[in-house]
């Protein structure tokens, strides 16, 4: 379950702050606070939708892959993997406050989210390792029960913090101070 939630958290920053890009360079686009929701959508479909697209686009494709060059076929993959991008886009105007006006600002974006996805794919290892460090760091601070109203340096405390050697807080304080 972690390593789902590490990968959703990272994609899901990732991806706002494409929107929040795309937004500022597509004329016609219009994102803003937006943005929050619709990565939500975004994510969701990059690790959901976007797969069950494109295996179905490419079964239907490769029906007819020995009728193709090779560089027929490339041009096909490429066109697959754009309108998955494009239904994607779609999608995300459709269910968020994501603006769209216009040709280009249907045509565009997807390409540009394709980049930003081949980007991800080249950062994702390191999003995934600091977003696993910080999900740590809360699962550590939510699982912590709170003590009683005892001091910080209580003596179970101080037990807990150290290597468990059957020793009280007190024998290792003699056998510091001998040794």
């Amino acid at each position: 379950m972690k390593n789902g939630i590490v990968r959703f958290i990272a994609l899901y920053a990732f991806t706002v702050v494409v929107l929040l890009l795309l937004g500022a360079v597509s004329p016609g686009v219009t994102v803003g606070f937006d943005a929050l929701w619709a990565a939500v959508i975004l994510t969701l479909a990059a690790l959901f939708v976007k797969p069950a697209l494109t295996a179905a686009f490419r079964k239907a494709a490769a029906k007819s892959a020995a009728d193709r060059t090779m560089l027929g076929e490339k041009i096909v993959q490429y066109v697959l993997v754009y309108l998955v991008e494009l239904l994607i886009w779609v999608a995300v105007v459709w269910l968020s406050g994501v603006r769209a006006s216009g040709f280009w600002s249907y045509v565009l974006p997807p390409l540009l989210l394709l980049i930003g996805w081949m980007i991800y794919d080249q950062v994702d290892d390191r999003l995934r390792a600091k977003a696993g460090e910080l999900y740590d760091v809360v699962q550590a601070r939510v699982s912590r029960t709170p003590s009683s109203s005892a001091p910080a340096s209580s003596a179970g405390e101080d037990a807990r913090s150290e290597p468990d050697d059957g020793l009280t807080p007190e024998q290792r304080r003699m056998l510091d101070e001998l040794g």
